[in-house]
């Protein structure tokens, strides 16, 4: 790298975002940071300002960002805070900036992912709203803006580490994609106690450190079912060529299946700083901090088909990634919606955990609409899903 690359984090205080600045700050020559952006943990935001120095900061809600301001001044720390949709679309495209992490979970993630992609940085996906929700809205604006789209997922960093290096040979030679999962705390439970499940126990993964709703998505498997929509996007694969096996161990993170049936196989220490140091440095590698592979700890690895019945009946989510990518224009956006509030009244202990896919049908059931032309279309629709969802909670209680 012949210079310091500026950065903005989009969700420095959430898992993705403190495992990014734990890279970073393994290679202070190498970049600086523009901005840091967070939701409302104001407190760990203002001992990131104090630690990382960013030129600004922002929260997305205005009280919150009036509170740091108020403990950035106290602190003498020279930082400079805003907060809003307005100010976060500001730090994502801001013209000294060279790369985003986008990181906010949720669609409220996606104005700024479109506002960086609008203006050609480096974005490091690690926002899946922003493919499976904008899906041609967000690619049309990578394309426009002349945007570097690399993704982060451990998963999908995985299969573009795997895949040729020029894109246009992709469907000439790949077969398939195949996804792995780890299975979540559940995968060997019986289908007929899950019902039972506490927030906590979805909440414990066995291998990755994660927030509460990845956790939980994890343990339904729809995290999984968002990555295959987000994969087919991103690769170009259709959800034919797109394919999950259960891999508990966490090694294997993906692998790329060629026409002459050799398999391409990206492996590693599940840990995050991994596929955000490759994003990071891209094309060239760089130190992540992560514990090397060592092959003679591991006693086995294993796989299992997502097909068994017993699987079929832990996670019935997972088919409506493949039933969404077929249906009509949109039908991604409606899932990702309702499956954040089904996950949130889980949470709040509203809904059982063997409800959330039936919240998921159900509103994908009763929804109508069209493809989105637009940032305003896209919003518009995620809401109308949001409340659809909430009446079909209302429904089951």
């Amino acid at each position: 790298m012949n210079h310091a690359q500026c950065i903005t984090i989009l969700g420095s205080t959430g898992s993705i975002g403190t495992s990014t600045l734990d890279v970073l700050a393994r290679h202070p020559d190498q970049y600086r940071i523009h901005a840091l952006t967070a939701s409302s943990q104001v407190n760990l935001m203002l001992s990131q300002c104090a630690r990382f120095s960013p030129e600004v900061a922002v929260m997305a809600q205005e009280d919150a960002g009036r509170l740091l301001a108020e403990k950035v001044k106290a602190e003498g720390l020279p930082v400079r805070v805003l907060w809003g949709a307005q100010a976060l679309d500001e730090v994502a495209s801001a013209p000294q900036v060279d790369a985003v992490m986008a990181a906010i979970v949720g669609a409220a993630g996606l104005s700024p992912c479109l506002a960086a992609a609008r203006s050609g940085k480096r974005l490091m996906l690690a926002n899946k709203e922003a493919l499976v929700v904008g899906a041609d809205v967000f690619l049309e604006a990578v394309r426009a803006g002349g945007a570097l789209l690399l993704p982060i997922d451990s998963e999908h960093s995985a299969i573009f580490q795997s895949l040729p290096e020029d894109p246009s040979t992709w469907q000439r030679r790949v077969q398939k994609i195949i996804l792995t999962a780890s299975g979540g705390p559940f995968r060997a439970r019986d289908p007929q106690t899950l019902r039972h499940v506490t927030p906590e126990e979805a909440c414990a993964h066995p291998n990755w450190v994660m927030g509460r709703k990845i956790s939980v998505d994890s343990a339904t498997m729809m995290n999984k079912a968002l990555e295959v929509i987000e994969a087919h996007y991103l690769f170009g694969m259709s959800p034919e060529q797109l394919e999950v096996v259960i891999h508990p161990q966490s090694v294997i993170h993906s692998m790329v299946q060629y026409r002459d049936h050799s398999v391409v196989a990206q492996l590693g220490t599940p840990d995050m700083r991994v596929p955000i140091a490759y994003g990071l440095s891209w094309p060239e590698r760089i130190t992540s901090g992560a514990q090397a592979l060592d092959f003679h700890a591991l006693s086995a690895m294993t796989f299992e088909a997502m097909d068994q019945a017993d699987h079929l009946l832990r996670f019935p989510g997972i088919q409506l990634a493949w039933e969404t990518l077929r249906g009509a224009p949109g039908s991604c956006a409606v899932l990702n919606a309702s499956n954040e509030v089904a996950v949130d009244a889980f949470l709040s202990k509203r809904i059982r955990f063997d409800q959330i896919q039936d919240v998921n049908r159900a509103t994908l059931d009763s929804m109508s609409f069209s493809a989105p032309t637009g940032l305003e279309a896209l919003l518009a629709l995620d809401a109308s899903s949001r409340s659809q969802a909430e009446q079909s909670i209302l429904k089951m209680r």
